[in-house]
Parts: structure tokens; C-alpha cells; sequence
């Protein structure tokens, strides 16, 4: 996994009126959750052009956040975004420890060209994410599946995936993957059985 340097300095003021002037002076309030305690939440701020490329990215990154000199290993969790402009409104981090495991969206990657796309079928990638629990140091940066064996018709679900040091919290029907018929193939498919 990626690492993402981040600074942010500790709020004292919380409330409406304290987070909507921290806004105006272009910070984003913040919050970190888990810590050793489940009460444990850490309120900080941080500048809106610090964490735009770890924002707006599709990868995931291992945030080592330093606040006011203290230093926090944390992923990212959460986005609020205003409903109108876009602009981001919170963000919510989550403190990862080496022994405890995190949940997380690791981005899918097909290897490969399939079978049926070269019979002319179509893919179709109908989850572009898959949800894992593993210690953040087993997370990879991408979930690489193999298509070549992957015929006309046929799909890959979750629950035929299995990863070293991840379980993967989908649903096992779910469908990650499929090469479908097009109306090309089927044209061929009704000549060739006349």
C-alpha cells in the first residue's frame, strides 16, 4: 500500500460556527476514530490543498498523519461532500494498529483477455471494488483477477475469489465480472446451428 504524508493541526473548537470559520479560511475538518479506546476521536483540521490527491485518486493510501507533532498511521474512510458545489466538507480517518485488522475498498484489476471476448463477447467489470478485511500491511494496492479462462455466457463471482491474508466481506453471489453476448456473437451463433 501507498503511503500519503499529511499534517493537520488539533481543533479545540467544535460546533457550527467554529467548523464554518475554519471553512472560510480553506481547512477541512477532520476527525480520527480508533483509537485504543472505542470512545477515542481526535477533532483536527487540514488544508483543502493538502489532501486533494489523496482525495481525489481511485487508489488507497496508508496516511501517516502528524498532528501538532504527533504522529497517527490512518486510512481514510469516510468523504462528506456538499451536496451542490462538490466542495468537501469532512473527512474521517480511521487509526490503524499492526495487530488489529481493517475493513477497506480495494480497486479490481482484470488480468488477462478472455475467451469470450475474442468469440466476440463483451466484458463487463460490474464490481470495480471489493471489500477486505486484512492487517493494512496484507492490503494490496489492487485486486488482480485472471480473465483468460473466461468463456461466452460466463461470469466470476466473489465467492470463487480468495486472496492470501484477505477475506473478502461481498456478497458471495455478487458478480465481479462477466463476458456477455452481443448481438454480433448471437448472429453468428444462429448461422452457424442453421
Amino acid at each position: 500500500m501507498k503511503t500519503f504524508e499529511l499534517k493537520g493541526s488539533l481543533r479545540s473548537d467544535l460546533g457550527k460556527k467554529a467548523t464554518k470559520a475554519v471553512r472560510r479560511e480553506g481547512v477541512i475538518p477532520a476527525v480520527i476514530y480508533g483509537g485504543e479506546k472505542s470512545t477515542d476521536a481526535i477533532s483536527f483540521g487540514v488544508a483543502a490543498s493538502d489532501v486533494r490527491k489523496l482525495i481525489y485518486t481511485p487508489e488507497i493510501f496508508l496516511v501517516n498523519l502528524t498532528l501538532d507533532g504527533k504522529e497517527y498511521k490512518a486510512i481514510l474512510k469516510d468523504i462528506q461532500f456538499h451536496a451542490v458545489s462538490d466542495e468537501v466538507l469532512h473527512l474521517d480517518f480511521l487509526h490503524v494498529f499492526e495487530d488489529k485488522p481493517i475493513v477497506i475498498e480495494v480497486p479490481v484489476v482484470l488480468d488477462g483477455l478472455a475467451e469470450g471476448v475474442k468469440a466476440g463477447g463483451k466484458l463487463s467489470l460490474d464490481t470495480r471494488k471489493l471489500k477486505v478485511k486484512a492487517l493494512y500491511k496484507n492490503v494490496p494496492e489492487k485486486l488482480h483477477i485472471n480473465i483468460e479462462h473466461l468463456s461466452l455466457g460466463k461470469s466470476i463471482q466473489v465467492g470463487e475469489l480468495s486472496f492470501d491474508g484477505l477475506e473478502l466481506l461481498n456478497a458471495k453471489n455478487a458478480v465481479v465480472c462477466r463476458v456477455q453476448l452481443t448481438r454480433a456473437a448471437r448472429g453468428l451463433a444462429a448461422k452457424g446451428g442453421k
